[in-house]
Order: structure tokens, then C-alpha cells, then sequence
């Protein structure tokens, strides 16, 4: 095949060539310029955001056992978890991915949809921490975009 095309391409008058030579150096800069370089823009945000992910779980992982130790709090309210994890939701920005909460036994079975993963992780914390509920189970996916997760809960008030 590369044969075939040296022939075409010898067959052409000098101008025909000078002209073949021309569009192939720009589809070689229009490539460039529409593909490689916006991937390579994106590869390089992803992997800032990988970096920042990691030193956010060595930092969970460094605190972690000091919030076990420090153990959880009483509720701050009398209200029905299921309640209060309505509206604890809502009020982190959760509202319109919180796809289902049903009760199970004492605690509640919790579904997220294409939720923000740091929008969720400040919400679990501050639900531990001012409102007692601990999380007794989970299963995160990630879901459409970056950062964005679906995620199965099942909360059980401390």
C-alpha cells in the first residue's frame, strides 16, 4: 500500500505534490492542535485531581483513628433519622441526588445518584460528628463525571 501511494504520489506534477505536502502539514497541525493537545490538558487535570484525591484519603487515614477514639455525639435533635437525613441532605446540596431512604431495622438504607464525592464525605462527616449517625455500611461507584458518584448508604444513629 505505501508503495502504491510513493507511485501516486510521483505521478503528481510538482505543484500537485508541493500542494499534497502542504494539506498533510496542516492535518498534522490540525491534529495536533484539536486532539493531542486538549488530551494532554485533560490527562494533566485528572491526574492533579488524582494527586489531590490521594492526599485527601492519607489525610481520612491519618484522622481516622482519632475520630474513632473521639467517638460520635449524641443527636442534637429528636427528630426521625429519615428526617433528618432529608433535610441534612438538602442543606449539603445532596437534595436532588438522594434517589431513596428506607427505613432498616434502627437504622436507614440511603441511595445517592451522581452525587459531588466531596459534597458526600463533608456531609457524612458532619452528620457524625454533630448529629451522631455513623455509617454502618457503604458502596461507592463512580458515576458520570469527575468526582460524581452513586452510592449506597446504610446509617444507624450512634
Amino acid at each position: 500500500m505505501r508503495t502504491r501511494a510513493l507511485v501516486s504520489l510521483r505521478s503528481l506534477s510538482p505543484r500537485e505534490r508541493r500542494t499534497v505536502g502542504i494539506g498533510a502539514v496542516i492535518a498534522a497541525v490540525l491534529f495536533v492542535v484539536a486532539v493531542v493537545r486538549p488530551l494532554d490538558r485533560h490527562v494533566a487535570h485528572v491526574r492533579h485531581e488524582v494527586a489531590r484525591k490521594q492526599a485527601e484519603l492519607a489525610w481520612m487515614r491519618r484522622v481516622a483513628p482519632e475520630l474513632a477514639a473521639a467517638g460520635a455525639t449524641a443527636p442534637a435533635t429528636h427528630e426521625p433519622l429519615i428526617v433528618l437525613i432529608d433535610q441534612s441532605a438538602r442543606r449539603a446540596g445532596l437534595g436532588g441526588a438522594l434517589t431513596a431512604s428506607t427505613p432498616n431495622g434502627t437504622g436507614l438504607s440511603v441511595q445517592l445518584h451522581d452525587a459531588s464525592f466531596d459534597a458526600l464525605v463533608t456531609w457524612l462527616a458532619h452528620l457524625h460528628q454533630e448529629d451522631g449517625v455513623r455509617v454502618s455500611g457503604a458502596r461507592i461507584r463512580a458515576a458520570g463525571g469527575a468526582g460524581r458518584v452513586d452510592v449506597s448508604l446504610t446509617l444507624n444513629p450512634s
